[in-house]
């Protein structure tokens, strides 16, 4: 295989550049799904019957469908409500933020139930409404348990977060395209993104694992 280096490092800035919008259009796009996924948790909590169902729904459509099909939604179907064109950033960070909306609903639905309902009862008789117990008791300890479940949230992000090159949205996928485009060389297009994307997901998962060991619990004795 006659690997062409001069190519990599003619088109090193372009690689650079779409590994740090990955990582900034990922950032965003989990920060805004955890508020969403907040909101949709307590929504499937909810002792309201309509508000349940539609959390509940909005957790089954978006996790039953592909993020794929999303992002053509939001990016070619949504200027024809609104009636003017997204740019590519835009639709690119609703789609992600949305789709990531749902996972990290579950994940703080399944934060909050790990509870002991103990702890909402004693709340509740101690003069607490339902929303001061949420509030003071239940969500401090749940968001101490899912940080974990969210980091990996963001890892899967971090490589889901590919697919909106087919809105030219210019991360690091697009530029192995932009490359390839430019070159008509497979490896040397393909090999730097792969090794950024790999070098990302490896800081990001060993940051994560050294979370979950600081927040482990010892036992006691």
């Amino acid at each position: 295989m006659d690997f062409k280096w001069n190519i990599v490092q003619d088109y090193a800035d372009l690689f650079l550049v779409g590994g740090w919008t990955t990582v900034k259009v990922t950032a965003i796009s989990v920060m805004i799904g955890t508020f969403i996924g907040l909101f949709i948790a307590l929504g499937r909590l909810s002792h309201l019957k309509p508000l349940r169902w539609l959390a509940t729904l909005y957790t089954d459509v978006i996790r039953g469908t592909p993020l794929l099909v999303q992002i053509f939604i939001v990016h070619l179907g949504a200027p024809k409500l609104i009636g003017q064109s997204l740019p590519a950033m835009t639709s690119g960070l609703i789609a992600l933020s949305v789709n990531s909306g749902a996972y990290v609903a579950e994940i703080f639905r399944a934060g909050i139930q790990s509870i002991d309902k103990g702890q909402m009862e004693a709340s509740r008789s101690l003069g607490m409404t339902y929303a001061q117990a949420m509030r003071f008791i239940i969500l401090p300890q749940a968001f101490r348990r899912v940080i974990p479940p969210l980091g990996n949230e963001f890892i899967a992000m971090l490589k889901d977060s590919s697919l909106v090159s087919v809105i030219s949205l210019p991360e690091l996928t697009m530029a192995g395209r932009t490359v390839l485009g430019s070159t008509a060389r497979v490896w040397e297009a393909w090999l730097p993104v792969a090794a950024i994307y790999l070098t990302l997901t490896l800081v990001f998962s060993r940051v994560v694992a050294w979370y979950e060991e600081k927040l482990a619990v010892k036992p006691h004795r």
